[in-house]
């Protein structure tokens, strides 16, 4: 709560009070539909920029958001504990082999933010498009790039875990602008006028889904390590 929404709104406010032309705040796919603190917390991060935004139509001051799932060797990563247990002839402990994770390598993450301050509109959300994978497939590729012959350990679902991550929700996809490789959230800038509510509503929902690590595309095994295995950590720890 103090880093991530008051830490958040202090920034804010000292950029707008010193005339800073853009900032970029840092969101998580587990915003969305949030089942924990963290998740929670970048969510009302993302509505305290949208909200100021909403405000700031003729300051200087540009606010936007990126909003990402699990960056690759990123603090908090699986990949850099299952590595650990190969090295040390252990057991990879797997949650839930079915469950899946958006898989985005750090350059990508640091790119989406460049993509952000260049073409970043008042409250804007940038997501990248990105793939994703099952967490068995993921120790397996891990695995078989190592050459290990540790167990993969299943040990179950651990409390406000999700079992498939949402990156973009229906509602903002309906919203949304495809730049390629990134989609743009515009702010939801509607009047707020509840006496809307009563004879307006939005007829699209039943046509489309959320975007989840579940129906975005899903990397094989093989691909899985194609992708590793050009990260300068993996490459580093083979070289070992």
């Amino acid at each position: 709560m103090q880093t991530n929404v008051i830490g958040s709104q202090n920034v804010i406010e000292s950029a707008i009070s010193h005339g800073v032309s853009k900032v970029v705040s840092l969101s998580t796919d587990k915003a969305v539909y949030p089942v924990n603190a963290l998740g929670i917390t970048k969510a009302l991060m993302e509505k305290v920029v949208q909200s100021t935004s909403r405000k700031l139509t003729k300051r200087k001051t540009v606010l936007t958001l990126v909003r990402y799932g699990n960056v690759l060797f990123s603090r908090g990563s699986v990949i850099p504990l299952f590595m650990k247990l190969i090295r040390e002839k252990k057991p990879l402990t797997v949650t839930e082999p079915r469950m899946t994770r958006f898989l985005l390598p750090l350059k990508e993450a640091i790119n989406l933010v460049g993509f952000a301050l260049e073409n970043g509109k008042q409250g804007d959300i940038f997501v990248r498009n990105a793939s994703s994978c099952s967490m068995g497939d993921l120790a397996q590729a891990l695995k078989n790039i190592f050459q290990s012959n540790s167990e993969i350990k299943v040990i179950g679902m651990r409390h406000g875990e999700k079992m498939h991550e949402t990156l973009v929700s229906k509602e903002e996809l309906l919203r949304s602008e495809d730049f390629g490789g990134y989609l743009r959230l515009s702010m939801d800038d509607r009047d707020l006028s509840y006496s809307k509510y009563l004879s307006e509503g939005e007829s699209q929902f039943g046509k489309i889904e959320d975007c989840t690590s579940k129906n975005t595309p899903q990397l094989s095994v093989k691909e899985i390590e194609e992708m590793l295995s050009n990260q300068p950590e993996i490459i580093s720890e083979l070289n070992r």
